[in-house]
């Protein structure tokens, strides 16, 4: 196996587990985390420097208590409609490492009932928390395995008067981050690949009275390669279960009854890449939700990925 064909391998896995996010788990105690994970075969897939952008959008509109839907009228937020947006950039230092920066931008609207009668609506857009984070898989010669490892910056806005520090585009904390992935052909032609990962979010420093709950986020799916045109061009589906459970937030501006889940989710997807370009898109329904207290859910949520590798 050449060096390239292992960098290419290297990073395809690194964007798998790590799903390329606009680090959505920054806050949003109702579930944006989901989004940490994913993306199978997506980008990058060569060597060197990749830059990539991400549009995810989400729709927090249904009040759920438990396992089931629960009346709009136990829960004075209404909706919490967010656009994730996200600038980043990964690059390859050798076989075995590897490292990415994301840089993220929310623009969120927040709608709840102060108690008056009437709904006040509330929109907010600025920096998220940036997260800087390494890749190594050296663990064997066919790169299937690999660990990831960095950290989340307390970047991001937390100080927006108008929305909860639940709701807030930054947390304010600092966290680590580590992850596991694993990867394999299903089929001794490579046409279909079945993967695993896992994601974990630890916050380790907070200010201004609010710790955002410690979340896991794992992802198992397949997707088939057979799809090809011409020299430069190829199709990819997948379909991939997403698992997450983030625990209760903690501190005196927190709302531990309120927060915490554990959640089942179903998405397929699809990948095009044309040359050195690759647009990836999926869709994610949840299929089980069991949530602590009233918190808002999303009926589904939209995730889309461009990115092009800048070698050559």
């Amino acid at each position: 196996m050449t060096y390239r064909s292992r960098a290419q391998r290297l990073l395809t896995a690194a964007g798998l587990v790590l799903g390329l996010a606009p680090t959505a788990s920054l806050a949003c105690a109702c579930g944006c985390g989901v989004f940490d994970v994913g993306t199978s075969a997506l980008l990058p897939t060569s060597g060197g420097a990749t830059a990539f952008v991400e549009y995810d959008f989400m729709d927090q509109n249904r009040n759920w208590s438990g396992t089931s839907s629960a009346p709009a009228a136990a829960n004075a937020d209404k909706e919490i409609r967010t656009d994730f947006m996200m600038a980043g950039g990964q690059y390859m230092f050798n076989q075995d490492w590897g490292a990415m920066i994301e840089v993220p931008v929310w623009n969120r609207t927040f709608k709840t009932d102060p108690g008056t009668g009437s709904i006040d609506t509330f929109q907010h857009a600025a920096l998220g928390d940036i997260r800087l984070m390494g890749v190594y898989t050296g663990f064997s010669d066919d790169l299937s395995t690999g660990v990831i490892f960095g950290t989340k910056l307390a970047t991001g806005d937390f100080t927006y008067p108008n929305f909860d520090r639940d709701t807030e585009i930054g947390t304010g904390s600092t966290d680590a981050l580590l992850g596991l992935y694993h990867t394999g052909d299903l089929t001794s032609d490579d046409a279909f690949v079945w993967y695993g990962q896992l994601l974990w979010d630890k916050p380790l420093a907070s200010q201004g009275g609010y710790t955002p709950g410690g979340e896991f986020d794992g992802a198992v799916g397949v997707y088939y390669t057979g799809f090809v045109f011409g020299s430069d061009t190829q199709i990819t589906p997948m379909l991939q279960i997403i698992g997450s459970s983030r625990a209760r937030d903690g501190g005196v501006n927190a709302d531990p009854p309120n927060t915490g889940y554990n959640r089942l989710m179903l998405s397929p997807g699809v990948e095009f890449d044309v040359g050195k370009w690759r647009l990836y898109g999926d869709v994610e329904f949840p299929v089980y939700q069991d949530t602590n207290g009233d918190q808002l859910v999303a009926h589904q949520l939209f995730k889309f990925i461009l990115s092009r590798s800048l070698d050559g």
